[in-house]
């Protein structure tokens, strides 16, 4: 009787975990993996992913015996890990996917506010990679090597993202500042930007705006924030490539906004201490 209890109740947590927000994201980065892994070099896509699950969810599962943290589904990390997977070159050695792993599950750890992580993991750890391993980035999850109607793909499984977090004017409010300042640079001259309009730019800029950019835990909640933090990570994105260029700029964008988004959060809560305390 106990063993059909537990298969009982094992099932219903596996129904309520599919419906929120990190079931939904969880289901379509494997469903994308999936895809998109069958046209990596020997399959070494879906290879690189079970090497960043498989590190992310180690670490996760130590750093969260450290916090003593006492939810211990590592559903978190492994979005995480098939996000760097999806991102980094499918042809990167397997130490590179899982040193960015290690780096993106850390800073969840060690860098807080309140409990809250401030960077995207997986964009922070990305972003660590660029700088300590010179790493390869196509953003094969964006179907980049693909035809391009198989951009599709991003757009269906991004909006079931999107809509599931709620969070429609966060990436509505990126990608039409986006592409309206990459469009008014190109027609006015004013810099170089023509080759983000093609693939594998457009590929990445899509990906994050439905997989990094609307992250729960370090993005805002309410409607007029979610405009703010899309507007910056739009902003900083354009200004970077415009100036340096490089493989980095939408990650410093999206790191830019998160951690506004920490500041903002924590002085927001010290005001709310003061107030009531008063």
């Amino acid at each position: 009787m106990s063993n059909l209890n537990y298969t009982a109740n094992a099932k219903v947590h596996s129904q309520k975990f599919i419906i929120t927000p990190k079931g939904y994201i969880l289901l379509v980065l494997l469903f994308i993996t999936g895809i998109a892994g069958l046209n990596t070099e020997a399959y070494s896509g879906f290879i690189n992913a079970g090497v960043a699950i498989t590190t992310a969810v180690i670490l996760d599962f130590i750093g969260g015996k450290f916090i003593k943290r006492k939810r211990m589904l590592p559903d978190g990390a492994i979005i995480s890990a098939l996000i760097v997977s999806l991102v980094l070159s499918a042809n990167v050695s397997w130490v590179i996917v899982a040193s960015t792993t290690a780096m993106a599950i850390a800073s969840k750890f060690l860098f807080q506010i309140k409990k809250k992580p401030i960077f995207n993991p997986a964009a922070f750890g990305l972003l660590m990679a660029i700088l300590f391993f010179s790493s390869q980035q196509d953003w094969w999850g964006g179907f980049s090597s693909f035809p391009v109607w198989c951009i599709g793909y991003v757009l269906i499984g991004g909006y079931l993202v999107t809509s599931r977090s709620n969070k429609f004017p966060q990436v509505f409010a990126f990608l039409a500042i986006y592409f309206s300042l990459l469009l008014a640079i190109a027609l006015w001259h004013v810099g170089d930007v023509n080759e983000v309009f093609r693939s594998p730019f457009i590929n990445s800029a899509l990906f994050l705006a439905f997989f990094m950019v609307t992250d729960p835990p370090t993005s805002p909640g309410k409607y007029r924030d979610q405009i703010i933090f899309g507007a910056i990570v739009a902003i900083v994105s354009v200004t970077i490539n415009l100036k340096f260029g490089g493989l980095s700029y939408l990650l410093l964008g999206l790191l830019t906004a998160n951690l506004g988004y920490a500041v903002f959060y924590a002085q927001k809560k010290k005001y709310s201490k003061r107030v009531k305390s008063a």
